[in-house]
């Protein structure tokens, strides 16, 4: 069930009708619009008698929401969510794009800081790499674990980039959610529930990739089962889906896009790295990403890619990041976004004119 309040309700109006939902023994998901709040009703196992919610002040009108995932749903919440970090104009969401660069693995300090201030000086404000990596193989490189996030915690301070890392169990979502600034749960753990029920427990953003064999109301739901633990603050995340194609590691699904776009109002970034798998590939799709309406790129960027411990066939060179972003600059004003950049830097392959 939907409560949607008056554009003119008060926050004690408000305030009041969750209190009168929770006193029923159901949960108030209480979502701010640009023009009223939407109040979720969940925990309920059928329809909920409407007379005395409908009586209560401030309330305009009680529908039913047919759909399954109800505070992912646009039916709740009609605009878009836009993440924004404190203490900075990063956002996820919204007319600016965002931009993730970073290695798939923090190898090592030096490693870390030399890729992260290209990225930061090519333009981007996010920064991505793994502290925890869960590999196919329990002989791989596994990552530096609290080693790893320090060393991100340092890049922040000295770049200004906001810090994205993968939580691979609930041990390690304490962690990162005490060092980063978003959440990562990987594509692995989509249906871990009691992982995302974990991390809808904590108050931070939460970047959430689709299974590599989800539908998109399997992705839905589970961004769902985030949110009705009280975090509304969930990033999608396109990766691509196991399928019969051989010229590529993945397929990445560009069609979610807009399919998300109009079931949800959570934002969606595509991952162009893990959905190809190959190198050559990655710049094509992250065009193609902002050109079908993402909110966002999340990629995988390395100085000496052939060196690294964990996908540096997929990891691009700095240099074609800022490719990739002088690129995607111009892409933006066609489909109505634009790309905040601090710095703007030339490269060999690129073209950029140095406007904004």
């Amino acid at each position: 069930m939907l409560v949607v309040m008056k554009s003119q309700a008060t926050p004690e109006q408000i305030q009041a009708v969750c209190e009168h939902i929770e006193q029923l023994g159901f949960r108030a998901h209480p979502l701010p619009g640009a023009q009223r709040t939407a109040i979720g009703i969940t925990g309920n196992q059928g329809e909920v008698d409407r007379g005395n919610i409908e009586e209560l002040s401030g309330v305009a009108e009680v529908i039913a929401v047919s759909k399954p995932y109800k505070l992912a749903s646009r039916d709740l919440k009609e605009e878009d969510t836009i993440i924004r970090f404190e203490g900075t104009d990063a956002q996820i969401g919204g007319r600016n794009l965002a931009i993730v660069g970073g290695p798939c693995a923090i190898e090592s300090r030096e490693q870390a800081f030399t890729i992260a201030e290209q990225v930061a000086a090519a333009g981007a404000q996010f920064f991505r790499g793994g502290a925890y990596k869960p590999r196919t193989s329990p002989y791989a490189f596994q990552g530096l674990g609290v080693e790893g996030l320090k060393i991100m915690a340092e890049i922040r301070d000295q770049f200004g980039l906001r810090i994205i890392t993968e939580a691979i169990d609930n041990e390690t979502l304490e962690l990162v959610a005490e060092w980063a600034d978003v959440i990562q749960i990987g594509a692995r753990n989509m249906q871990n529930f009691s992982l995302l029920k974990h991390a809808g427990r904590m108050r931070k953003p939460v970047l959430l990739k689709r299974g590599m064999s989800a539908t998109l109301d399997e992705f839905l739901m589970a961004a769902e089962y985030i949110m009705s633990e009280g975090n509304y603050e969930v990033i999608l995340c396109e990766r691509g889906v196991r399928t019969f194609a051989d010229h590529t590691r993945n397929t990445l699904d560009l069609s979610i896009v807009p399919a998300v776009q109009r079931l949800s109002h959570l934002p969606i970034l595509v991952d162009p790295s893990h959905g190809t798998g190959k190198r050559n590939k990655v710049l094509p799709m992250a065009r193609a990403a902002v050109a079908v309406g993402a909110d966002g790129v999340l990629v995988e960027v390395h100085h000496q890619p052939e060196k690294a411990l964990s996908d540096g066939p997929q990891s691009i060179y700095p240099e074609q990041f800022v490719t990739m972003m002088n690129e995607i600059e111009q892409i933006a004003p066609v489909v109505h976004r634009t790309l905040p950049r601090g710095i703007h830097v030339e490269s060999t392959t690129g073209v950029h004119d140095g406007s904004k």
